[in-house]
């Protein structure tokens, strides 16, 4: 039979009519009977001593069953820097950090007894930006940071606030600034913001007789909470069973291990009954982690014609009060701190900053909008001074085949992918043509922006994840495997992989949506676009796998060998022959002879990849190999802005990527816009408004902005395919990239509308008026 080409076409998500109706379920819906509820005692301070933690009054309240300080665990978790106790201990160092947790009967309870213990704080000075931090006579956040154990690719630097630094050092600085014949300097800053995701973070723990340890959470990691509670509380990981049902949103702020671990202490002081641990959106603001903040600085040096030579940069992220996942964006960003350009020469120092903010993880991009905004600002700076068309320049410097990367890895087309063709396809499809500026009216001008961007995962260097593939008796197919459905479609995508190995519709492909950590494979984690890319490997090696099983019964069934035989429509066949054949529903279980003979068994297919190649940072030089490939692409942002209000509407937005290969167009489509908008929000709006001590200002949905229905512009998006050799039929990570160069574009397009550079977000009105007015200022 003809191949049935289930690659590339809008199939349907698989859990799209629970979700539709209503009946999809997440983390907090289940209720189960006599289960207890934790809640959390806050800091009110940003950096303090505690003195003493008074619990009398609490323990008054009807129904309190466990009060849980810091000192019943004074032990430090995280990864890959322990440096977070669960529960603060001796002092806090950030607004909104866990003091002690009061479980209770009812949640009610749990809140008002929280409400009424007593803690006394000394107050301490606050580091409130990274900028501060790195100074000599900042306060420290971690006295203690050299005696902290790390692990693997992290460099904290004792008696500083320095969590992590990564070095890159390519070409020869010197020699790159003599050949510059045009140079621009310039400093960026943003503070941290928030992911937002509809469902708040939360987590139920219960501890059984026989000490299996069972933990529910909404969670892109959950192998990750597995190994987390197994470590710290030194259980067997084979006690420890994770479940996680659908996440409602995430963005990365759910890799992060933290609620779990408070959960399963709140269970522990109870006897091991279930203890349900819910985030109110206040407390998801201001006690979970957030966005990552950044000030930067980058000094970009060219030949007249544009070819750039040199690039001197310096990231300062302001990870909060833990490293957590921030030492590892930090490393990220050095290791494409240039973003996609050819550059020989770079000097790239990447910090992990304290502050007395709360702390950051991942977020959607993992540092690459962050830092891309950082060099896409400057680009624009330089097309400025070199008189030169803004995409012109970054076509002439646009990485390519025969390049090396900042961590002087050597590129071709499956590692690259094909930028250059992205930009050409945007430059039709924005209509760039027709200029970047133009006036439409009195104080009115339309504006495009444009920026470029390449991510590659970073992953550990083992990052690996699993599949298994059972049959039900009718042929169809059951499809289990670690990776989180956090709305993303991931599940669906893999379906489509085995259907289309198998040839076979994708309807017969059965996906388990819940992860449970008991029964699934494991997958390393639902994070760095990496989960379609690592699965679908392991799915397309466990469709193999079955295939060669039931080719081996059908073979003695069909009287020839497995090499004449071919797969497809449900049906094993010869391939010289396709009418003579068996179906596969009569072999998946064994064949069974007409006598009552039998042979084969249940076929059960089994797949696994593991990342190949890799290798950590030399941390001298940063020279290394840090992720498989890159994904590629361009973006532009088109607005409407009034030079008398200083308002503006933002009209298109839009993107070019090179997908490697689309698995699924609309799921595609929906990922890409989806990113857009969350890049757009982040941009024009979204920030965490600090105290001079720290306290952040704005908690609720009514003071933090983000983009709402009615506010989205006109969406453009376009693919490129580059096929990668190592991703599955080709494909690149998608998840992440259309959030990355959206800020730059947006910065980008408001900076040519108005007439200066814009080189802090959030870009709202009030900033660009602030900045218009100290620009005339300055020239005056």
């Amino acid at each position: 039979m003809n191949h049935l080409d289930i690659i590339g076409k809008s199939v349907p998500r698989k859990e799209a009519l629970e979700k539709v109706t209503g009946a999809a379920t997440y983390t907090n819906d289940y209720i189960e009977v006599g289960v207890l509820h934790a809640k959390m005692t806050t800091s009110i301070y940003a950096h303090a001593k505690i003195k003493s933690i008074d619990t009398s009054e609490a323990w008054k309240v009807p129904g309190v069953r466990a009060i849980v300080t810091g000192k019943q665990f004074p032990y430090l978790t995280g990864a890959p820097l322990e440096d977070r106790p669960p529960i603060a201990v001796d002092k806090v160092r950030y607004y909104g950090e866990p003091v002690a947790v009061v479980v209770a009967d009812h949640e009610f309870q749990a809140k008002r007894a929280a409400e009424m213990i007593k803690v006394e704080y000394e107050r301490l000075p606050v580091v409130n930006s990274p900028s501060e931090a790195i100074k000599s006579t900042a306060p420290l956040v971690h006295e203690n940071l050299g005696q902290y154990r790390h692990f693997g690719d992290v460099y904290p630097e004792a008696n500083t606030n320095i969590a992590n630094r990564t070095k890159i050092r390519k070409g020869n600085m010197e020699k790159g600034w003599l050949e510059s014949e045009v140079m621009v300097e310039a400093t960026f800053s943003f503070p941290q913001s928030d992911h937002a995701a509809m469902e708040t973070r939360c987590a139920r723990a219960e501890i059984l007789p026989d000490g299996r340890t069972i933990i529910y959470s909404a969670s892109q990691s959950p192998f990750i909470i597995k190994r987390s509670i197994s470590r710290y509380f030194n259980i067997s990981p084979g006690k420890i069973i994770v479940h996680t049902p659908l996440v409602g949103g995430a963005f990365g702020g759910k890799v992060a291990v933290q609620l779990e671990l408070i959960a399963y202490l709140a269970s522990r002081a109870v006897g091991g009954r279930m203890v349900k641990l819910v985030n109110t959106r206040e407390e998801d603001f201001v006690t979970s982690p957030v966005h990552i903040g950044l000030d930067a600085s980058v000094k970009l040096g060219c030949t007249k014609n544009g070819k750039i030579t040199a690039a001197e940069i310096t990231y300062l992220f302001d990870s909060g009060a833990y490293s957590d996942r921030a030492a590892i964006i930090s490393k990220a960003a050095a290791v494409g701190c240039t973003g996609p350009y050819s550059i020989e020469n770079v000097w790239c120092d990447s910090l992990c900053m304290y502050t007395n903010h709360p702390y950051a993880t991942a977020f959607r991009g993992f540092g690459h909008s962050e830092f891309t905004f950082v060099i896409e600002r400057t680009m624009d700076l330089l097309a400025n001074k070199l008189t030169m068309d803004p995409l012109a320049l970054r076509l002439k410097n646009a990485i390519a085949p025969g390049d090396t990367s900042p961590t002087q890895v050597p590129l071709n087309a499956s590692k690259i992918g094909d930028l250059p063709k992205c930009i050409e396809k945007l430059y039709r499809l924005i209509n760039w043509d027709e200029g970047q500026r133009i006036e439409i009216g009195k104080n009115k001008y339309r504006a495009k922006g444009i920026g470029c961007f390449w991510k590659t995962s970073n992953t550990p260097t083992d990052a690996g994840s699993g599949a298994v593939l059972t049959f039900n008796i009718d042929g169809s197919i059951n499809l289990s495997c670690g990776v989180v459905e956090i709305g993303q479609g991931t599940k669906t995508a893999l379906a489509q992989i085995v259907a289309e190995r198998m040839k076979m519709d994708v309807n017969y492909i059965h996906v388990m949506m819940e992860v449970n950590t008991e029964a699934n494979p494991e997958h390393w984690k639902t994070a760095a676009s990496r989960s379609l890319f690592m699965a679908g490997r392991a799915v397309l090696a466990a469709a193999d796998d079955a295939i060669q099983q039931l080719y081996r019964t059908a073979s003695i069934v069909l009287r020839c060998s497995p090499e004449d035989l071919e797969v497809g429509a449900g049906r094993i066949f010869l391939k010289a022959n396709p009418s003579i054949g068996i179906e596969i529903n009569e072999i998946a279980y064994g064949y069974v002879y007409p006598n009552g003979n039998s042979i084969g068994g249940q076929v059960i297919g089994r797949g696994n990849y593991i990342m190949k190649h890799l290798t950590e940072l030399d941390p001298n030089t940063g020279k290394g190999n840090p992720g498989p490939d890159w994904t590629v692409g361009v973006q532009a942002i088109e607005v409407e802005f009034d030079t008398k209000e200083y308002t503006y509407k933002i009209i298109r937005a839009a993107s070019v990527i090179d997908a490697g290969k689309v698995i699924n167009k609309n799921l595609a489509y929906g990922q890409v816009t989806g990113g857009m908008c969350l890049g757009l929000s982040f941009a024009s709006r979204e920030a965490f408004s600090f105290s001079n001590t720290g306290i952040i200002q704005n908690q609720q949905l009514r003071t933090y902005k983000i983009m709402r229905l009615g506010e989205n512009p006109e969406y453009l998006v376009d693919f490129v395919e580059t096929p990668t050799s190592e991703g599955p039929y080709g494909l690149r990570g998608l998840g992440e990239m259309g959030v990355i160069g959206i800020p730059a574009a947006l910065a980008n397009s408001l900076s040519a509308a108005a007439g200066v550079a814009l080189n802090q977000l959030p870009l709202t009105p009030e900033l660009i008026w602030k900045t218009k007015k100290g620009d005339q200022r300055d020239r005056i």
